[in-house]
């Protein structure tokens, strides 16, 4: 069995992966560093139901004290590590303390990306679940809200600002929102939503700066020179996975922190997981990160079992949701640039399935519109990679299963 684990990180992952180790029978020394003062939680909720009022900031906590307590993990909260020194094995943290381990496992998650230009203090991001707790204040007050993003944090406070009465302008440097992610044609339908909505877009431009008077933001500017009158600006423009402690300690970083299948970094004793890892993916043939719920949750019992000398390898296809005002969607696969979309069911109605297709009809990715349970039908597919017919795919009355 072996010796004392540290897990830096004290999100969803982070908290995973002391469960997954307790679960697979590790009974040494475990150590759980939050930077945050507060126990792990998931963030999905933060941009849908908590910002909708439909929850609170708890409802989101993955385990409550008593569980670590039960476990024996030793939650070192609102403290960060400072240095990582893989010749000693050691972890330093903020406090001054630190920390002997013979596994370490890596869960320092994203940060969002800033616009460098703007005064100091005129914009909020959402991250965090203090972040969360006085976007949903500020939402209340009403008021004009411009967001610079039109990723899904931009669109899905979008929605809530909108059903807090908010008036709401969303910035974003592609045609559409989305596009990027799920293509032009399932892109469409979002703006369409949020169009239907009274949000208003301003396609192909980029904040810029911002006019700040007696202390409070009173317009924002775009680069052409228009200037949206604001009492509130979100950036949401993307984010960047924190590789300092990583880079420092000499691992092995390119998009992210660069593991195997079973999670393992260019260093045997540390691991890897969430949205830090990059992962050399062995069904899609190549190095990928994913910046998303379903990753942070699963990957951790992989690195888990590997740090107890078992074989594991992660083989999950990159999967998302998003809920934005009565539409529910579900996204699964690995879509290339040039995918065109096959599409059943009622685009109009926003109630269809996608397939993204390559020029060969092999499926890619599948996007499901207020459709359910169509990932774990279609899932064997896009991992086969072989041809489906078109018109199979669009048709209603071939079940998915069958394709």
């Amino acid at each position: 069995m072996t010796g004392p684990v540290v897990v830096i990180g004290g999100g969803l992952a982070g908290a995973k992966t002391v469960e997954a180790l307790r679960d697979k029978g590790f009974d040494g020394s475990l150590t759980l560093v939050c930077a945050e003062d507060v126990l792990p939680y998931e963030r999905p909720p933060l941009s849908k139901d908590y910002l909708l009022g439909k929850a609170g900031l708890l409802d989101s906590t993955v385990h409550d004290e008593q569980w670590y307590a039960d476990r024996r993990v030793d939650v070192r909260l609102g403290v960060s590590a400072v240095a990582l020194d893989p010749a000693q094995r050691v972890v330093t943290l903020s406090d001054g303390t630190s920390l002997d381990y013979s596994s370490c496992v890596l869960a320092t998650g994203s940060e969002p990306v800033g616009l460098d230009d703007l005064p100091p203090g005129v914009a909020v991001a959402l991250r965090t679940a203090a972040d969360a707790e006085a976007l949903k204040a500020q939402l209340a007050e009403g008021g004009r809200w411009v967001i610079a993003g039109g990723g899904w944090i931009g669109l899905e406070v979008a929605a809530a600002a909108r059903a807090a009465g908010c008036e709401v302008t969303v910035v974003l440097s592609s045609a559409r929102p989305l596009q990027s992610a799920i293509g032009p044609v399932a892109a469409e339908v979002f703006l369409e939503l949020h169009l239907a909505h009274g949000v208003r877009f301003r396609p192909e431009h980029r904040v810029t700066d911002a006019v700040v008077t007696d202390g409070r933001l009173r317009a924002v500017l775009l680069e052409d020179g228009e200037e949206l009158p604001a009492d509130r600006l979100l950036v949401a423009v993307g984010a960047r996975p924190r590789l300092d402690l990583a880079v420092a300690a000499g691992l092995e970083v390119g998009d992210g922190v660069r593991v195997g299948p079973d999670l393992r970094t260019s260093d045997p004793h540390i691991w890897a997981v969430g949205d830090i890892a990059e992962v050399n993916h062995p069904v899609l043939g190549r190095p990928v990160r994913v910046e998303h719920w379903a990753w942070a949750l699963h990957q951790p019992a992989v690195a888990a079992a590997s740090i107890l000398g078992q074989d594991a390898a992660f083989d999950d296809l990159p999967y998302f949701f998003s809920d934005q005002y009565d539409l529910g969607m579900e996204f699964l696969g690995d879509p290339h640039p040039d995918d065109r979309l096959v599409l059943r069911g009622d685009r109009d109605g926003r109630e269809f399935v996608g397939f993204l297709c390559g020029a060969d009809d092999v499926v890619h990715a599948v996007i499901a519109v207020n459709v359910w349970d169509v990932p774990d039908a279609v899932r064997d597919l896009i991992i086969d990679g072989r041809p489906v017919d078109p018109a199979r795919l669009a048709d209603e009355q071939v079940p998915l299963a069958e394709l």
